[in-house]
């Protein structure tokens, strides 16, 4: 059977489905198509004004692609996670071809939360998230929500709707209609790094949507 390449992984997000494994020691990698698909439109991040306060302190700093393999290795550090060594490789590639992105969270020295996902049009793919300090996940979120919305990205795919994601404006849409919104999406461009963007921790704290 053929390797799965970076390339191959770029064709599916296209397709609209994503990899999943059963286990970090699974070596087999399933494809998910969900019925009802997780996003967070890029108009209505939801942000409360505890995290707003959190958000406008200077204890923390945010960079893009400083540690990709950092964030990956943070996300599959869970006790149970989907990212095998099968998948994981493929992003490390994915990100080597300037197709995959984190946001990384740093505290105090050492990296305290982060995201990363895959970039293809002007299509985000959230793939995972951790955190390591309070608000850790919340904050890289609200950076890369930021991000997108300044580099000229429409869909925010989140795969699936957790409760912290609801709580942050993710809601859920029908199959039919994430791939309408995913077919727009592939027809333009976007950047992750738009020229001259350099964000105050004040704007990030105000996005459209607010709440106590």
């Amino acid at each position: 059977m053929r390797r799965l390449t970076a390339e191959d992984l770029l064709w599916a997000y296209g397709a609209g489905i994503f990899p999943m494994a059963e286990g970090r020691d699974d070596p087999e990698i399933h494809w998910v198509d969900p019925r009802r698909r997780g996003i967070i439109p890029l108009g209505g991040f939801r942000i409360s004004r505890s995290l707003a306060r959190r958000l406008r302190r200077d204890d923390y700093e945010v960079t893009l692609d400083r540690d990709f393999a950092g964030v990956l290795a943070g996300c599959a550090g869970r006790e149970t996670t989907w990212i095998s060594g099968p998948i994981a490789a493929l992003y490390l590639d994915l990100h080597r071809k300037g197709a995959a992105h984190s946001i990384e969270v740093w505290a105090g020295g050492r990296l305290a939360g982060g995201v990363y996902g895959v970039a293809l049009g002007r299509a985000f793919f959230g793939e995972s998230m951790f955190s390591g300090m309070r608000d850790g996940s919340k904050i890289a979120l609200a950076w890369l929500v930021h991000r997108l919305r300044a580099g000229g990205f429409t869909l925010f795919d989140t795969q699936f709707l957790t409760p912290h994601l609801a709580s942050l404006g993710g809601r859920e849409v029908p199959r039919a209609e994430y791939h309408r919104l995913l077919a727009a999406a592939l027809e333009g461009e976007a950047r992750i790094d738009p020229p001259g963007y350099a964000p105050d921790r004040y704007s990030i704290a105000q996005p459209s949507s607010q709440t106590s």
